[in-house]
């Protein structure tokens, strides 16, 4: 007989219910129960005949999962829910048909494309760090661009005490007092364009992202959504290397 068990963490994530970090933090809490015992980090379970309860909720795998694009406006978080009342993307995508998450971020200054899903498999190994799905943003900034500038934006700059991998820049448009940089990232840290800039001593003024591998805005206006078609997803998980 074939063993298909799997780590708890992993199954909760494949559920939906939380990421695999967020999954350790709940079995070490307590609250989630196998087959009525309570759960231990490193413990395995079978979807098919192990019962899973969260809180004492039983969590069931989903059968379909949703993956969407959002071209995200200025002035959203990019949350589920916020306790200052500020605008989240959530607002944006209540007719989706599930409850979604973000996968990564886009912060409130910022705009563009956004990916959601509930699949927690796919949202963990789009922002893993060994993910190189390539993600495209178009920055305007202020302040003097010279050679010197794009070499030192292109190097591979230490941000908040740790290494990033070389950014691809190129400039789209030159302005008396800036430019519009298109910037290739192959990873994803906190707030990492605005620091760069802040290292290079230009000023974004405006940041968005305009591509995800082979993913695009095009035909989506600010504040829409649409679902991703199966080739889309499966072209983003191949990519992930």
């Amino acid at each position: 007989m074939t063993d298909d068990r799997i780590r708890l963490q992993k199954y909760l994530s494949m559920c939906a219910v939380a990421s695999r970090r967020k999954a350790e933090e709940l079995i070490a809490q307590g609250k989630v129960k196998v087959n009525g015992k309570v759960a231990q980090i490193g413990d395995k379970v079978s979807p098919k005949h192990d019962t899973v309860t969260v809180g004492g909720r039983k969590i069931v795998g989903n059968k379909k999962h949703y993956y969407i694009m959002l071209h995200k406006p200025r002035g959203y978080i990019t949350t589920m829910d916020d306790e200052m009342g500020r605008k989240c993307v959530a607002e944006l995508v209540r007719d989706v048909g599930a409850r979604v998450y973000p996968v990564g971020r886009l912060d409130m200054a910022s705009e563009g494309l956004l990916l959601l899903t509930d699949d927690g498999e796919f949202a963990n190994m789009m922002t893993h760090p060994r993910c190189h799905v390539p993600k495209i943003y178009h920055v305007r900034v202020r302040g003097e661009i010279t050679d010197r500038t794009l070499e030192l934006l292109s190097s591979p700059l230490t941000i908040d005490g740790k290494k990033i991998r070389p950014v691809k820049v190129a400039v789209l448009e030159l302005y008396p007092d800036g430019a519009t940089l298109e910037m290739t990232l192959y990873e994803g840290r906190n707030r990492q364009i605005r620091k760069m800039c802040d290292i290079a001593r230009i000023d974004v003024v405006r940041l968005k992202r305009t591509a995800i591998g082979n993913l695009t805005l095009h035909g989506l206006k600010c504040g829409q959504w649409r679902y991703l078609d199966p080739q889309e997803v499966i072209n983003l998980k191949r990519a992930v290397k």
